[in-house]
């Protein structure tokens, strides 16, 4: 994985030293919460409902054991014992003091680690898919297109200010585990008829309160045009985005305003009034880049593992886990390891100070030491022998870390909601919580299949509600929360925005509702048919009648 250079190292050890001199002068009262506030939101500080809230910047959502360790420790020195993994791959913790802040951003620092561009109107953190450079599917390893982009964009003099906040996402296989029909600017990393690698490139994605799915902008670009492309891009939606209506700033809007053909004309026209060759990088740059990313010394192993046969044979929990939470691998003899952090007794994402510090310890003896943390808000283990995998079940189950879930109706996204959140207009955790009670016969769970459910406490989306299978608001009128209900919405290569059913419902109606959904689809789903699938061909109208049980 990539390490820092001397650059890197000069920046973050300089941002660490300014910031300290702000909350200093915050602290003794030299500049008031007004002129305090951009300084703290562009190293990553928000102020939520109760406390602080400082969000950790995980690039493409990679980290070694050394790092999450030291997340660990933050985690008990300066705040409760416990971290968020979030939508973005990225890490918060919901109750530093103010004064620790910068000690906290020095001990990230100390790992290659940092907060700016976690927040503000800038180019966020660049995410990427969880399995990059482990799976077979892949053009290429996403992750070091995501590293010359988050090169590119820190700090970036020009883009520090931009109408909104900008999000982009890479990946490289045509199953989406990055969501990037849901960005701002979303990278696929295809090959086109003649064998060569480039880009296909979407734009206009996004969720919050206008939901939209991004639409392709250019099919296939070049390798070596990636960077100033992006940079007409960035260009025209810096002066053309509008800045008088934060609800429209969002580069969605300006696509969907300005029409496809005529965006992709204006980001034409400004192309050709750069050099491309001054913004794009060498040949020798991005094979310096790449080589970080060199895959570990798998040893040559035969995929038939007669000790993970037995194991799996003998443990009916090890096996439940096994075609839950494990991803085939590019290498034979290998797995991909998906960790849930989707307990009962837990909000969505969250992970102890012990967990984290287990979850290194098992990266360190099973994984090569590296760690992914997932859009889905759970955790990585890219390359694990097959033959490790029933000593890490137990090592796992040791931990409260085997739950097997993945991609089931337990494996719910949510935003903290008004449990934290200074925005959000109903509760999200307790919502999740309930759901996750209601289904939590494993053999439920495994009977109705993939099903994503997505949860936001408002309207700003944070838990991508709007492209859950079943999406769930809530919201607020007079003093009471409801929750209304969205159907058919998906974060994957097929995506689309969900349906909304009607009126909201209370907390114990939804529960009842979400129950009969479930028997409904579990009734009348065709072989092999998805939750998704059914309401696909069935529509809603069957579907909307068992919910409201009418």
């Amino acid at each position: 994985m990539y390490r820092y250079d001397e650059f890197d190292h000069d920046i973050v050890q300089s941002r660490v030293a300014q910031f300290r001199d702000q909350v200093q002068r915050r602290l003794e009262g030299a500049i008031t919460e007004d002129q305090f506030k951009p300084l703290r939101l562009q190293n990553g500080l928000y102020l939520q409902l109760h406390a602080y809230m400082l969000r950790v910047a995980i690039p493409y959502g990679t980290l070694n054991s050394k790092q999450i360790r030291q997340l660990a420790m933050i985690a008990d020195k300066y705040d409760r014992g416990y971290g968020h993994v979030t939508t973005r791959q990225n890490m918060q913790y919901n109750w530093p003091e103010l004064t620790d802040v910068p000690d906290i951003l020095q001990d990230l620092a100390d790992v290659e680690m940092h907060a700016f561009q976690t927040s503000g109107n800038c180019i966020r953190n660049v995410t990427s898919d969880p399995y990059a450079g482990a799976t077979s599917e892949e053009v290429e390893d996403p992750r070091p297109t995501a590293e010359l982009l988050r090169q590119w964009s820190t700090i970036h003099p020009e883009f520090a200010f931009l109408p909104r906040k900008f999000k982009i996402a890479v990946t490289a296989s045509k199953s989406d585990r990055a969501v990037i029909r849901a960005h701002d600017i979303g990278i696929e990393i295809v090959r086109n008829d003649a064998g060569e690698v480039g880009y296909h490139v979407l734009v206009g994605g996004g969720l919050g309160r206008t939901p939209i799915i991004g639409v392709t902008l250019r099919a296939f670009l070049p390798r070596v045009e990636l960077l100033p492309y992006l940079e007409a891009v960035m260009r025209v939606y810096n002066r053309y985005g509008r800045r008088d209506n934060k609800y429209k700033a969002r580069i969605k809007i300006l696509v969907q305003e300005t029409g496809i053909e005529d965006f992709k004309a204006q980001v034409d026209a400004e192309y050709e009034t750069l050099d491309p060759a001054e913004i794009a990088v060498s040949d020798s740059e991005v094979a310096r880049i790449a080589a970080y990313f060199a895959p570990p010394e798998f040893e040559a192993l035969s995929d038939e593992d007669a000790e993970f046969d037995a194991a799996y044979k003998a443990d009916a929990s090890f096996a439940n886990w096994v075609d839950t939470n494990i991803a085939t691998h590019k290498a034979p003899g290998y797995a991909i390891v998906n960790i849930s952090l989707k307990p009962l007794d837990r909000a969505p994402g969250d992970i102890t100070s012990d967990q984290m510090r287990a979850a290194g310890d098992l990266a360190d003896e099973f994984s090569f030491s590296e760690l992914r943390t997932t859009h889905q808000q759970n955790i990585v283990l890219p390359h694990v022998k097959k033959s490790d995998l029933p000593a890490l079940f137990k090592a796992l189950a040791a931990h409260k870390m085997a739950d097997a879930n993945i991609g089931l109706i337990g494996d719910i996204i949510c935003c903290p909601g008004m449990d934290f959140c200074a925005l959000a207009t109903a509760r999200s955790i307790p919502i999740s919580q309930a759901i996750s009670e209601r289904f939590s016969d494993p053999a439920r769970q495994r009977a109705i299949g993939e099903m994503q459910i997505k949860i936001s406490g408002c309207i700003n989306a944070c838990g991508h509600h709007h492209v859950g299978h079943i999406g769930i608001l809530g919201l607020e009128k007079a003093g009471v929360e409801f929750y209304q209900v969205k159907l058919g919405g998906d974060a994957s290569e097929t995506a689309a925005v969900g349906d909304v059913t009607g009126p909201g419902f209370s907390h114990d109606e939804l529960l009842d509702g979400i129950d009969r959904l479930v028997d409904f689809y579990m009734s009348t789903r065709e072989e092999g048919e998805r939750f998704i699938d059914s309401y696909r061909r069935l529509g809603m109208a069957p579907f909307k009648e068992v919910l409201y049980g009418t």
